[in-house]
């Protein structure tokens, strides 16, 4: 398991990146008293090992047209672990997250879009348009208290990586 082999300098630049991932390597080695390419060096190493998957703006919904936020659960015809849907389903528009889950329902979507009519034509002509999908249940967020990217680190209480909104 690859969080039993991150050492605890591994986990103070997880944490520093995770709260600012446009930190500097520069200002992570002076936060933590050790040489920038000693920083550079590790950072690779977590980047090669798939630790740190990447790096992203986050970006205002609102700005972008997006400030309708929905949770969108599928019921589907598909053998466990026999289809494709969950890809397909991932990649119609406004589609930010898919989830297989376990229960009543075969995967949880997370959408986000314009309005209503725009949720409303999402479900109806491309989510319908799946012959797989049985049937949906759509929960519309009123308003978002926390979303966040960040993790929490195995054996260690919260950091300051965590981002609310």
């Amino acid at each position: 398991m690859i969080a039993r082999m991150l050492d605890e300098r591994d986990l103070q630049i997880l944490a520093l990146l995770q709260a600012d991932g446009r930190r500097s390597h520069s200002e992570i080695a002076r936060s933590l008293g050790i040489a920038p390419s000693a920083v550079l060096e590790r950072v690779r190493k977590l980047e090669r090992r798939g630790v740190i998957r990447g790096y992203a703006a986050r970006l205002d919904p609102a700005s972008l047209e997006q400030a309708l936020l929905a949770f969108v659960f599928v019921q589907a015809d598909e053998r466990p672990g026999g289809g494709d849907l969950g890809t397909r389903l991932a990649e119609l528009p406004g589609v930010q997250e898919v989830h297989h889950v376990a229960g009543e329902d075969c995967y949880l979507v997370k959408v986000r879009c314009a309005s209503p009519e725009a949720l409303g034509r999402l479900l109806r002509e491309d989510l319908g348009a799946l012959s797989e999908v049985r049937r949906t249940r759509t929960t519309v967020a009123l308003g978002t208290i926390k979303e966040s990217t960040a993790l929490r680190f195995p054996g260690r209480p919260t950091e300051t990586g965590d981002d609310p909104v």
